[in-house]
């Protein structure tokens, strides 16, 4: 991603302050062992400024952006290759977001190496340290379910 070390630290600061970083664990059956692992960068703002972020999105050339039902936009990059590509960019200028964008770089280096169901297991405990980072309300999927699941379907000794 060629942006200037100026663009670089105004992507940083936005995603510090209007951005998320974080992983769900969703529940999916046709998955190997029964949950999806979706991590995502989000940048939010009002609808108002949807060409601001349409903008963005062209010049970084990731992600896509998404009209809610509440008036906000999202600009939402959620392919391992692309969020790598951005952390890789700002990670140096995050503020108050860098533990964040290190940790779901690790995870998404762990999810490639997942081979069993305790590799992936050890993915979901990974991913559970973004509830102590993130201000995440209502995360009903976390390792616990995960182990339940596993257990439940024999795919980990009990």
């Amino acid at each position: 991603m060629k942006l200037s070390r100026t663009k670089k630290s105004y992507i940083a600061g936005f995603l510090d302050g209007d951005g998320s970083i974080y992983v769900r664990i969703k529940p999916n059956k046709t998955y190997r062992y029964h949950f999806q692992i979706s991590p995502a960068i989000v940048f939010y703002q009002s609808e108002k400024e949807e060409k601001f972020l349409r903008l963005l999105q062209k010049e970084i050339n990731k992600g896509y952006v998404r009209k809610r039902n509440d008036g906000i936009v999202e600009l939402i990059l959620g392919d391992a290759k692309s969020i790598k590509e951005l952390l890789n960019c700002v990670i140096p200028y995050l503020q108050l977001k860098k533990k964040q964008a290190k940790l779901l770089l690790e995870v998404l280096d762990m999810k490639q190496k997942v081979k069993t169901a305790n590799d992936f297991l050890e993915l979901t405990e990974k991913i559970d340290l973004f509830q102590k980072l993130n201000y995440s309300k209502k995360r009903i999927q976390n390792s616990l379910e995960v182990k339940k699941e596993l257990k439940k379907e024999k795919l980990i000794a009990p």
